[in-house]
């Protein structure tokens, strides 16, 4: 779809949420971290989920988030959350 058919203020709202999808996606990876933690059963493997999505959509590689899948340890993600910061 055309930016022509949206109005200034939402072509602006577009071209931020853009602009700012890294820092959005790694704000949503910490809150999904924290989640994971207090999570239990089906939530939790839910949250895993998410999670994978998340860090997929942030350009983690596919050999390292196999790597986190076979683990399934929370504190693999915070490191490599921690060194995006």
């Amino acid at each position: 779809m055309p930016m022509e058919n949206f109005s200034r203020y939402q072509q602006s709202v577009i071209k931020n949420y853009y602009k700012n999808r890294d820092a959005v996606s790694l704000q949503r990876a910490q809150e999904l971290l924290t989640e994971l933690y207090l999570a239990e059963g089906k939530k939790r493997d839910k949250v895993w989920d998410t999670l994978f999505t998340n860090l997929e959509r942030m350009g983690v590689p596919e050999d390292q988030l196999e790597h986190l899948r076979k683990q399934r340890n929370p504190e693999l993600i915070a490191k490599l959350i921690q060194t995006m910061l």
